[in-house]
């Protein structure tokens, strides 16, 4: 079979791959379409050489159809779509112990820790593997994970009807967090200095505001009758970000970080006394976050097409990559992985 390999350095190889039989408790998914991560892309650039075992395979947000299962698998046969909820936790650690295995202390992420979906047939626990209804088409199936981090970043959020919601940075996970908190009944602006990004989100329907024009605090205070805004979602991962999401919430809003920051940044505490602002992590998702992107992927109440920038063959992974690190235009790029 074929498989997409890393090996440090930015290097990337086409080549064969034994196929591995699922033992007791696991099984094998015939790779359909995989999507190219943010966290894929730093492992390319080698920034995660440290969690990786070369030569690696990478991707996790993936779709597909069961080939084999294991002993012992009961729930799922041969033939069945399935995606895959890519976290394997300890469950020993304290976190799991409570029941926040999505954040276990130890946790393994499939695709990082362990070989990944750039390939034609992956090898999972069966924990991991979840059906998918006939009616989805695997291509959008592949956007079942992203779909899943912001159902889970929404409803940590409390997003309800009628609130008034700002996304800071409107890159796929940005768009599909505008697209949930919209679904919810929210109102929702997002912040974004890509043009191409925000002629796409403006073609969704969402108000818009590029932050290098405008002043974001002000056109917050003029929408909300100088309220401001319930809930702030930070996806920029940026020092500009984190200064900008204390200055947009209403009184006791809430501000929920999203983005991954590498280094301690600079936030305004005295905000968060002044307002009694809340301030919540949010990281991956718990299967019931899983369960609702399925639910909405099936129902096609989202444009989930529109996000889906070009369809790349297995072979071509690394064009992939070069089109993300150029930024532009590119939103969500799908790897076919089948024949």
């Amino acid at each position: 079979m074929r498989a997409v390999f890393y090996a440090g350095n930015k290097k990337l190889t086409v080549g064969e791959a034994p196929q591995v039989a699922p033992g007791p408790g696991e099984v094998s998914i015939r790779v359909a379409y995989a999507g190219i991560c943010g966290t894929d892309l730093h492992i390319y650039h080698g920034h995660m050489d440290a969690r990786v075992t070369f030569p690696q395979i990478m991707g996790h947000e993936m779709s597909g159809v069961v080939e084999q299962v294991g002993e012992g698998v009961e729930v799922l046969r041969p033939g069945q779509k399935a995606t895959v909820m890519p976290l394997h936790p300890c469950g020993e650690c304290p976190a799991c112990e409570i029941g926040h295995g999505h954040i276990c202390h130890k946790l393994k992420f499939l695709g990082i820790e362990t070989p990944g979906a750039f390939q034609s047939v992956w090898t999972v626990p069966a924990f991991a593997v979840l059906p998918l209804p006939d009616e989805l088409g695997l291509d959008m199936a592949a956007l079942i994970e992203p779909l899943a981090v912001a159902c889970h970043d929404v409803r940590l959020g409390e997003v309800k009807a009628g609130e008034f919601v700002v996304v800071l940075g409107g890159g796929p996970i940005g768009a599909v967090i505008a697209l949930v908190a919209r679904e919810n009944g929210a109102r929702v602006l997002v912040s974004e200095i890509n043009p191409h990004r925000l002629a796409l989100l403006e073609s969704l329907g969402f108000e818009t505001v590029n932050p290098l024009e405008r002043d974001v605090p002000e056109l917050v205070n003029r929408l909300t009758d100088g309220t401001g805004a319930d809930a702030v979602f930070e996806v920029t991962s940026s020092q500009a970000g984190a200064e900008l999401m204390t200055k947009l919430p209403r009184t006791r809003g809430r501000i929920i970080v999203v983005g991954i920051f590498n280094k301690p940044a600079a936030v305004d505490l005295h905000r968060f006394f002044f307002r009694e602002l809340r301030l919540l992590g949010a990281r991956v998702f718990e299967r019931e976050d899983f369960d609702r992107a399925i639910g909405l992927a099936a129902s096609g109440k989202l444009p989930l097409s529109a996000l889906v920038t070009d369809v790349l063959p297995l072979e071509k992974l690394e064009d992939g990559f070069r089109m993300m690190e150029s930024g532009g235009n590119a939103m969500k790029i799908l790897v076919r992985c089948g024949e």
